[in-house]
């Protein structure tokens, strides 16, 4: 935990208890504060209560006396309308803030040079935090990880000269903290996103753009235009800027480029430093690091470790031992020439795409409760399956866009148990020589037959793991 010690003595107000939210509360008290927290739900108030923390109804409290008002991630700051709580809060002329402005605050009184690697982006930021911190602790670093990923930020040990912190941050939390100033400040990429909250896509990208702006060197994907216009502005400032990409040669910066090696393709990691060019990491063979994507993901986990003074070696190393993240991408293991692939995360089309793309010979496992649009935009990956197995609530639409297109084979398996039997059968059957994948990545949300994604993806693991000969990888992160 991370006592903080900046409120110490006086009174705050906490909306929001769930796991961050008894995170902070807990932090708060550690550190001296008298905390009123409150929740809409009576079941988060019980569990708050049950663990000391005092609940206070905030309707009807005397807000003169709050120093500042925690607010959790997941309440409405500004869109579709402000939190009553936020309205209370600038009523009574306190400030707004959420558990990583506590953080950083508390940094900047215990231990202002301690290291911190904040990542942000719309897509890819997970994987990138875990990579990081992975390659960092691989290099016998003391390192903490959290935030939007994990473990809530306060509960994580506290900064420290030697300890690097290394947190995946929501436009949400960026949101609420004022105050952040990361060492390294990464923005992967920017596609329109919680637009609900944030009201337009220029109002998301200028949140997401304050990680950046803020930070001692700033790690910047140039593989869109929103971020590339980020890039520009960084530059024009004068300060640090490390520019990544994971399609094209960037001048000055690291970048992916793939190259042929005796008929196979291999992604390499190349850094630009004084407009020279070298070859730092060879990703060919590293199953967790698949796709352009985790190129990408890639390129920034080295820009990263190298700022923060790692070797070009230790990097390598570190990319090599990555397990990857559960339900992303994550290789189970193999029968013979088949490996399994649990991409039970993906639960859109636009998540799918990237493991599309990753494969050239996929039995594909698929459906649930379908998002808008379907798998229309999949069409043109199409000549990558070798047979798809439909499950769930979208069977009847999944199977009118396959009737339709007339290139890909299919059955209707209903349930994940067959589909697994069945793409199994058929993988195994398959002459040839070359990877062969067995892949979940359903293309659709879990509600239907699951109640959450990860508990997809354990039944396919489970039913994978029990599968005759099969040969299970190494423990992703969880």
């Amino acid at each position: 935990m991370t006592p903080v010690t900046v409120f110490a003595g006086r009174k705050v107000a906490l909306f929001g208890l769930g796991g961050s939210g008894l995170a902070t509360a807990r932090a708060l008290q550690a550190g001296g504060a008298d905390v009123a927290a409150w929740d809409d739900s009576q079941a988060s108030r019980d569990k708050a209560s049950g663990q000391g923390i005092p609940v206070v109804d905030l309707a009807a409290a005397d807000w003169s006396g709050f120093a500042a008002l925690v607010l959790a991630p997941g309440v409405p700051l500004t869109h579709p309308v402000p939190h009553w709580t936020v309205e209370k809060a600038k009523a009574a002329g306190i400030a707004v803030i959420g558990d990583i402005e506590l953080f950083f605050r508390e940094r900047a009184k215990i231990a202002p040079a301690a290291p911190v690697v904040c990542i942000t982006g719309t897509n890819g930021k997970s994987t990138t935090t875990a990579l990081i911190a992975h390659v960092l602790r691989s290099a016998g670093r003391d390192v903490q990880m959290g935030g939007n990923i994990g473990t809530a930020v306060l509960a994580l040990e506290p900064p420290a000269q030697g300890r690097i912190h290394v947190i995946e941050c929501s436009s949400y939390q960026i949101d609420l903290a004022p105050s952040l100033a990361p060492s390294v400040g990464i923005q992967m990429n920017l596609t329109p996103d919680h637009l609900d909250r944030h009201g337009t896509f220029e109002a998301y990208g200028a949140i997401k753009e304050r990680l950046v702006a803020s930070a001692d060197v700033a790690v910047i994907g140039v593989d869109d235009e929103a971020s590339k216009q980020m890039a520009r502005r960084r530059a024009a400032s004068g300060r640090k800027l490390v520019r990544i990409s994971g399609e094209q040669p960037v001048d000055e910066g690291v970048f992916a480029g793939v190259t042929a090696n005796a008929g196979t393709l291999e992604t390499r990691i190349v850094q630009v430093l004084d407009g020279k060019p070298r070859i730092v990491a060879n990703l060919a063979g590293i199953g967790s690091l698949r796709g352009s994507h985790n190129a990408q993901n890639a390129a920034a986990a080295f820009a990263a470790c190298f700022a923060l003074g790692l070797s070009t070696d230790e990097i390598a190393s570190g990319f090599k031992s990555y397990p990857g993240l559960a339900h992303r991408m994550e290789e189970i293991g193999r029968i013979g020439r088949v490996v399994f692939i649990n991409d039970s995360k993906a639960t859109n089309a636009d998540s799918t795409e990237k493991a599309l793309t990753s494969f050239r010979d996929i039995f594909w496992i698929l459906g649930g409760k379908a998002k808008e649009g379907g798998i229309e935009s999949l069409r043109r990956y199409f000549p990558n399956i070798a047979r798809a197995y439909l499950i769930g609530a979208a069977s009847d639409l999944f199977a009118a866009t396959f009737d339709d297109d007339g290139r890909v084979a299919y059955e209707r398996s209903g349930t994940l148990d067959i589909a697994v039997a069945a793409a199994t059968r058929d993988a195994l059957a398959k002459p040839g020589e070359g990877e062969i994948a067995v892949l979940l990545s359903p293309a659709c949300a879990s509600f239907d037959q699951f109640p959450n994604f990860e508990v997809r993806g354990e039944a396919f693991r489970a039913l994978v793991k029990a599968l005759p000969g099969f040969e299970a990888f190494g423990t992703p992160t969880a």
